[in-house]
């Protein structure tokens, strides 16, 4: 690696060169907090292409954090919906109202009260101390990471405690303290589109003269994790109901996925099985309260929805004209107009299904 007089040589030349290649995101744009909050909540675990939009439109429903407080929890979750870690909306929601309880509807500005909102971690409050309050903490993402393992060769796993201590203290090091929102900027940015994780163009690279990691040829094997974390395989047996022109939901009230929102009648089994097996279940002999009969019942599909943790095999079956089926449910469902759908919050995989069904979901 070059040395240079300069201390911060890396940092400048990181500016330097997001000055010159920066998006044009609109979060970048503000001092406000509740806008750099809300992007930043919305970019945890999604892409900037993805969540972009869905940042217009938070922004659009609800241009301050007095007018997302007083959202209903269902509104939230609405235009939330298709983004998927579900906690991150209600957090959302939650701090919003706990920002016009405590703090009078005005965003904090010391570090050590923006960490303490529900659903912000050491990241998120560097981020918004920095961007929007010029303090000095370095944000470190998997962007940073990225960055900071290959400019100094550092096979520390990046998901251990260690890792993160010594990443965190090297990324504090480098930050011109005067410049923190800039810089932390650049460096993400430097990661996302220069630095990226796959096949990085180190031959154009402003920063290759210092990178240890190429003049090793350890571009590719950095960073470096611990492993993986194990995934779980679970079985859904969906029954997409019709009766009179309406559609029978339920909400997800349990800590589990998709807490709070929509779907059809539930049956969760160990492993794939039929119908035929599934009748003798209790629980689906629970659900309903009169008799039925297994030939108004039809199997539509089979969808895999793979999520973070988890890969759910979904089986919908299709049951029309339930009025006439002698076919009721227990008072734990709710049954509301195919028309209104539009106005409940149901996960990305109920929505797949029935976009084959209903227009303008």
């Amino acid at each position: 690696m070059r040395k240079h007089n300069n201390p911060y040589y890396i940092s400048n030349t990181l500016i330097d060169w997001y000055q010159k290649n920066k998006r044009d995101l609109p979060w970048r744009e503000t001092k406000e907090p509740y806008f750099i909050w809300l992007s930043e909540i919305i970019l945890q675990q999604t892409r900037v292409n993805q969540g972009l939009n869905y940042f217009r439109e938070f922004v659009k429903h609800f241009p301050d954090v007095q007018s997302l407080a007083s959202a209903t929890e269902d509104e939230v979750l609405k235009l939330w919906q298709g983004l998927g870690y579900y906690s991150r909306a209600r957090n959302l929601h939650q701090t919003a109202k706990d920002i016009v309880l405590n703090f009078q509807g005005i965003f904090p500005c010391n570090y050590n009260d923006i960490i303490d909102l529900k659903g912000v971690g050491e990241y998120t409050a560097a981020a918004i101390a920095s961007f929007a309050f010029e303090q000095p903490y370095a944000t470190v993402d998997g962007n940073v990471f990225r960055v900071l393992s290959r400019l100094f060769s550092i096979e520390i796993p990046i998901d251990s405690s260690k890792g993160k201590k010594a990443f965190t203290d090297l990324a504090n090091q480098l930050m011109n303290p005067k410049q923190a929102g800039i810089h932390n900027q650049a460096i993400m940015e430097f990661g996302a589109l220069q630095c990226t994780p796959q096949s990085p163009d180190c031959s154009i690279c402003s920063l290759k003269e210092q990178c240890l990691a190429f003049s090793h040829n350890k571009v590719a094997s950095l960073p470096v994790k611990q492993g993986k974390t194990k995934t779980r395989t679970r079985y859904f047996n969906y029954f997409h109901i019709i009766e009179n022109g309406n559609i029978i939901l339920k909400k997800r009230t349990d800590d589990d996925i998709w807490k709070n929102l929509y779907e059809f009648p539930l049956i969760e089994t160990s492993s794939q099985v039929s119908m035929k097996k599934i009748r003798l279940l209790p629980d689906f002999k629970n659900m309903f309260t009169k008799s039925y009969n297994d030939s108004f019942i039809q199997l539509i599909k089979i969808q895999k929805h793979i999520l973070s943790h988890q890969t759910i095999f979904a089986t919908f079956y299709l049951i029309t004209n339930a009025e006439k089926q002698g076919l009721s449910l227990t008072d734990e469902y709710i049954k509301i107009p195919i028309r209104e759908l539009g106005k409940y919050p149901i996960s990305r995989l109920i929505h797949k299904y029935l976009e084959n069904f209903i227009d303008d979901l």
